[in-house]
């Protein structure tokens, strides 16, 4: 009987930190998940070739992630007549957003396929907390016949 008693209770035991286990999970779930701040970005410019605007070129923000994480769509468009863009968006990330602006253009491109891909970090001190950004980070004029150290082809 006390060998079957003894038994018993390790198999309480088990179950007892099994489900301090699951708790202590829940519980740290429950943690982060207060932990994920809501962080916005808004981002302005006019986009040239050359001397004239350049127009339907498109324009991304995203958040771009480490790791497999993917990176977060935050908005995108196409430029104006005039060039100009406005994009803003916003994300919940336990840590500091990484805001980047993709532009893809073929301007002074010539016959090359697939457009050139500029990527350009957004400053830390655009980042604003909530979802309506009250900051706003202004590429101003670029004239996009420059060539980027870096920059890659789009060819999807």
């Amino acid at each position: 009987c006390i060998q079957r008693q003894v038994g018993d209770c390790d198999l309480c035991d088990k179950k007892m930190k099994r489900l301090l286990a699951i708790c202590a999970l829940l519980l740290l779930l429950l943690a982060l998940s207060d932990g994920f701040r809501k962080q916005s970005v808004r981002a302005i410019g006019r986009l040239r070739c050359g001397s004239r605007p350049a127009p339907n070129t498109r324009v991304k923000l995203v958040d771009e992630d480490d790791g497999p994480d993917p990176d977060d769509d935050l908005d995108s468009g196409y430029t104006g007549p005039d060039g100009r863009f406005d994009l803003s968006g916003d994300t919940r990330e336990l840590t500091d957003i990484d805001p980047r602006l993709k532009v893809y253009t073929d301007c002074n491109d010539g016959i090359t396929p697939c457009e050139r891909k500029w990527k350009i970090t957004i400053p830390d001190k655009y980042i604003c907390s909530g979802g309506n950004p009250n900051k706003v980070f202004d590429l101003g004029d670029v004239n996009l016949e420059v060539e980027l150290e870096g920059e890659e082809r789009n060819c999807i």
